[in-house]
């Protein structure tokens, strides 16, 4: 056991100097999503339209088909990440985060290597598999225990600064990638920025990653006593409602199909809007492209802390119901979509990418309390998974009933963020923000 006499070096160093190991922690979580969820959903459709051409010109797959085959693809990330989110929170009590994210970065490099080799639709969905499952190691869930466990009063601020790097993940590794695609090719090129994985992110885990504050000798945002905030956690863990009582209220479907709606929105544009830009409609080159999705993922970080800055100030509630009328405005200028209206989209949906990011996973606590917030949230987040599968599929599918343009598929997510404002609408009448003591 540690005592006051045999802190370790680092809690030595941290007494002496005043600073909070926690906050290397943060920074390790944010590069942690910044390149695992960069290299695995923002940051990789870059590559798609290469690796078609590719699977096209090899016969693997047939032109009429090829958007299908990146239909199901990237959905197969998200489902094998969102239904392994409860298997990730069942390992964690038997594991810890540092075993966990090491072997998540395993995982990623490992797929992003067999990516780089595909030759075929099954290897494509293989890569893809592999991908979503690095996701439930290193991706969000495990990442926000992590810097849970170092924070208590100022968990809010860390875990925004950490959510951030989901945004400069699909900000950065556009920017990256494509000029080593250019030239070098696209196998060559996702290799190299799998590098990223091996030589930046796994070495820091290994080295940096310390599970808990008591590892080093300290407590949770760097107080001298936790006898107050053990108070006050022990009693906000009771309020509020468990996982069997919240599905049983009309409140959580209508919030999990509102959320569903969500990201079907969100996974369409992340995975889909580059094939569209590069498409007959608009016809950018790979760089364009590549430009607006990093200027989308840029404006989704400014969304994060302007809508976490006003759910402090307002009802988170009435908050989302401005982020969720201004995503169905934005996708009003896919009725008039060209090389520049396109920008205003980028900045209108970006802003409120980032911002229902963060806005649902608050509502969870809101509408249901902090009770068995995790378990609550885990379920939300396979609905949502569900509800951004089934809209990459849809997505791909009309698109290679048009002959491989995307411009009517996209029209369909007026409608569907159009019904994702109507349900906003009706839980802002019918209930209020609260957390009952249950």
């Amino acid at each position: 056991m540690l005592t006051s006499n045999h802190l370790s070096d680092e809690a030595k160093q941290t007494s002496n100097s005043r600073f909070f190991y926690g906050w290397a922690i943060v920074a390790i979580a944010t590069l942690a999503l910044l390149v695992s969820n960069g290299l695995s959903i923002g940051g990789i459709p870059v590559f798609y339209k290469f690796i078609q051409a590719d699977l096209i010109a090899s016969g693997a797959v047939s032109k009429e088909n090829i958007q299908s085959v990146y239909g199901v693809a990237p959905a197969m990330t998200f489902l094998l990440a969102g239904f392994l989110a409860p298997v990730a929170g069942y390992l964690l009590q038997k594991l810890n985060a540092r075993t966990m994210m090491i072997i998540g970065c395993v995982i990623l490099g490992g797929g992003l290597g067999l990516y780089s080799q595909s030759t075929s639709a099954l290897s494509v969905y293989a890569s893809h598999a592999l991908l979503g499952a690095s996701l439930g190691f290193v991706g969000v869930l495990v990442n926000t225990v992590l810097v849970s466990n170092w924070f208590v009063r100022r968990r809010g601020l860390a875990l925004g600064i950490v959510y951030t790097g989901t945004s400069f993940g699909g900000a950065v590794i556009p920017q990256i990638s494509n000029p080593l695609i250019e030239r070098y090719g696209w196998r060559t090129a996702m290799l190299l920025v799998s590098l990223l994985v091996w030589f930046i992110l796994l070495p820091a885990v290994i080295v940096f990653v310390k599970n808990k504050p008591e590892d080093i000798g300290v407590l949770p945002d760097g107080d001298p006593t936790q006898a107050v905030t053990d108070e006050n956690t022990s009693k906000a863990e009771l309020a509020g409602m468990t996982l069997v009582q919240a599905i049983r209220t009309p409140q959580f479907w209508i919030f999990s199909i509102c959320a569903a709606l969500v990201f079907y929105a969100l996974f369409v544009v992340s995975q889909q809007l580059n094939l569209y830009l590069q498409g007959p409609s608009i016809g950018f080159t790979s760089a364009q492209a590549a430009g607006v999705q990093s200027l989308l993922f840029i404006l989704s970080i400014a969304g994060k802390f302007v809508y976490g800055f006003l759910a402090d100030k307002f009802a988170t509630s009435r908050v989302m119901l401005v982020s969720a009328s201004t995503m169905f405005l934005s996708t009003l200028v896919f009725l008039y979509f060209d090389s520049t209206t396109v920008y205003l989209f980028a900045i209108l949906f970006g802003l409120n990418y980032g911002g229902t990011f963060v806005l649902l996973q608050l509502l969870v606590a809101d509408y249901f309390g902090t009770r068995e917030y995790g378990k609550i949230l885990g379920a939300v987040t396979v609905i949502e998974t569900i509800g951004g599968a089934l809209g990459t599929i849809i997505t791909g599918r009309i698109a290679d009933a048009n002959g491989g343009d995307f411009a009517v598929a996209f029209l369909g997510l007026i409608v569907v963020t159009g019904l994702s404002f109507a349900l906003t609408i009706v839980l802002n009448i019918f209930y209020r923000k609260h957390a009952v003591a249950v």
